[in-house]
């Protein structure tokens, strides 16, 4: 799934979660995905599995590395900002409007990386679930 790559993603928290649940709706759907289009032995001959899995798998992989690159992306962002704030709090240490803009980005920063950590859970779960439903109609590049 295509995502915008742009700044605005980044400065708003919910727009960011947001755009992370929607990239996420593959993996919250592939065991149903799984159960749709994988034959049961009775239909075994009339769907190429391997290439079901196959595709699968390049669509799993391809949603992984773009959600990776936006939170990365998005957390270099705000650290840029949290940095370039730091700066202005050292010469103006009695400006109270930019501490509390300090302390906001830094909140938004801290779930930002939080973020990663959900994305590993979600993309674990994923994997689990594709390797025990097509480990044995398609075997994936070591590269995983």
């Amino acid at each position: 799934m295509a995502a915008p790559s742009g700044v605005r993603t980044c400065e708003d928290f919910a727009e960011f979660q947001e755009l992370l649940r929607v990239m996420r709706t593959i993996d919250d759907r592939i065991v149903h995905e799984l159960n749709t289009t994988l034959p049961t032995a009775s239909f075994v001959g009339k769907v190429d599995a391997n290439q079901t899995c196959k595709e699968l798998y390049l669509s799993l992989r391809e949603a992984h590395a773009s959600r990776e690159k936006i939170i990365k992306n998005c957390i270099a962002q705000t650290s840029n900002v949290v940095k370039t704030l730091r700066e202005e709090r050292e010469k103006a240490q009695d400006d109270v409007a930019l501490l509390k803009q300090l302390r906001q980005e830094q909140t938004k920063l801290k779930l930002m990386q939080s973020e990663l950590n959900v994305e590993e859970v979600v993309n674990d779960r994923s994997w689990k679930v594709f390797n025990e439903r097509c480990r044995i109609h398609y075997k994936p590049p070591k590269s995983q």
